[in-house]
């Protein structure tokens, strides 16, 4: 058996062994886990059930991490993509109305798209006609917008009359939540492995004893948290299979379909040459290696998420903590993707989990997005334009579609007007297509 493995995802070729990739694995596991808990909370704003909603996240996790480490053989682990599970619950469902059933349709038939994208190299292409400048604002944008969302859910946030926005005042809830903040960013800071895990898992029972303590003492009237009655159950059939994929067939949602694919393209393309530099899985050309077959799991893994109820499927860049551990084979993704499947039986205890306890997730998720800032050409005022105008408008419209519709028309009008049609690529024409529709036609943004 051991020779078997040794074989499959050639260790001794690559040099490493499987005590190295199974520590890999965990390592790899260890810094995605928290998406187990704070992808059904963000979903479940859309009325979809959290215990169903975990339990599609689990399956999905482990499926599209195993398929990453048997097709691919890469050190690459999947889950649903932060970000995206933002832009489908706050864009897709509730700002445009849409069932969280039809969406889910969406998500599969955007997964469908990226298969066929997939096989035929289409999808690098696309990406490669995307300029840099706005791939980059619109990643820190969404990054920005995870942020405000955490920072809302636990009423740090507010919003005024007067100002639009203001600061809720200091409660329970938000110094829990700025205690979780420091706690789990010095353990970021120290590169404590599972950090966002551990901060999660401090303030969550930080937060059941204050409560307990609280209520027995008469300081709190009831408390902000109680445990479940149990830890264990079967996995929740909620949303499994609920998608409404004749609702996603419809000329109102060739928009959201069209920015499903658009964010996950970025997201995951993104993920996959960072991942693989980190590692130096490249070939001699700089290409991530086995790009293909990849991509080819990438999609697949948005499609079972339409189907097993949760957000689009991508790769994680926390992927790469596994790599820094030594892991250089499928076998570390197969390792990191048999972990989590244990959790599709605890959702009653990781229902209990508070918002004060995810909202730091959030907001640390938000600074990692934002590195790509950095890597802007502020002085180029034709690039940088465009990129802030995606930057700030995704959290305050709070529509990442918002963001991809202005960013991309700015981008070109002011090429256009430079006399510089012959940069912008035909992809971004037909880009500027579906943009102008969603703003011009009540009719594409009614559900």
């Amino acid at each position: 058996m051991i020779k078997k493995l040794e074989n499959y995802f050639e260790l001794k070729t690559k040099g490493t062994d499987i005590k190295t990739e199974g520590i890999a694995g965990l390592a790899t596991f260890l810094m995605m886990a928290y998406i187990i808990v704070v992808n059904p909370a963000i979903l479940s704003k859309a009325g979809m059930p959290f215990s169903g909603v975990l339990f599609a996240t689990v399956l999905v996790s482990a499926l599209s991490s195993i398929a990453m480490g048997i097709y691919a053989n890469l050190p690459y682990s999947l889950a649903p993509g932060m970000g995206i599970n933002a832009f489908f619950t706050f864009s897709i469902v509730m700002g445009m109305g849409v069932s969280w059933q039809t969406a889910l349709g969406a998500v599969f038939i955007s997964g469908v798209a990226f298969i066929i994208l997939s096989l035929t190299g289409l999808r690098t292409e696309i990406v490669k006609a995307i300029p840099k400048s706005l791939r980059f604002g619109l990643a820190a944008g969404i990054g920005l917008f995870l942020t405000f969302i955490g920072l809302q859910s636990v009423g740090f946030i507010v919003s005024n009359k007067d100002t639009v926005v203001s600061f809720g005042g200091l409660n329970l809830t938000t110094i829990l939540f700025f205690i979780g903040l420091i706690f789990t960013s010095v353990l970021v800071i120290k590169r404590v492995l599972g950090s966002f895990i551990i901060g999660i898992s401090f303030i969550s029972v930080l937060s059941v004893i204050i409560s307990y303590v609280g209520a027995w003492s008469g300081w709190l009237d009831k408390p902000i948290i109680t445990m479940p009655e149990e830890i264990f159950a079967l996995p929740a059939f909620d949303v499994f299979l609920k998608l409404d994929i004749l609702g996603a067939l419809t000329i109102g949602m060739i928009l959201p379909i069209f920015s499903l694919l658009f964010v996950d393209l970025f997201d995951s393309l993104a993920s996959f040459v960072g991942v693989a530099e980190a590692a130096k899985l490249v070939d001699k050309d700089g290409n991530p290696t086995n790009i293909g077959k990849a991509l080819v799991v990438d999609a697949f893994s948005t499609t079972i998420s339409g189907l097993f109820g949760t957000s689009s499927g991508t790769v994680y860049v926390e992927s790469a903590a596994g790599i820094e551990e030594g892991g250089r084979t499928g076998l570390t993704s197969v390792v990191t993707g048999l972990l989590f499947i244990p959790f599709m039986f605890l959702s009653p205890l990781l229902s209990f989990i508070p918002a004060a306890a995810t909202a730091p997730v959030l907001v640390l998720v938000g600074v990692f997005m934002a590195k790509p800032l950095m890597d802007i050409d502020w002085k180029n005022f034709e690039e940088s334009i465009p990129a802030f105008l995606a930057v700030i408008i995704i959290p305050l419209t709070f529509s990442i579609t918002q963001g991809v519709v202005w960013g991309f028309l700015v981008y070109t009008l002011i090429k256009l007007l430079l006399g510089k049609a012959k940069e912008i690529h035909w992809i971004i024409y037909g880009i500027d297509f579906f943009a102008l529709i969603s703003l011009i036609s009540p009719m594409f943004v009614a559900p």
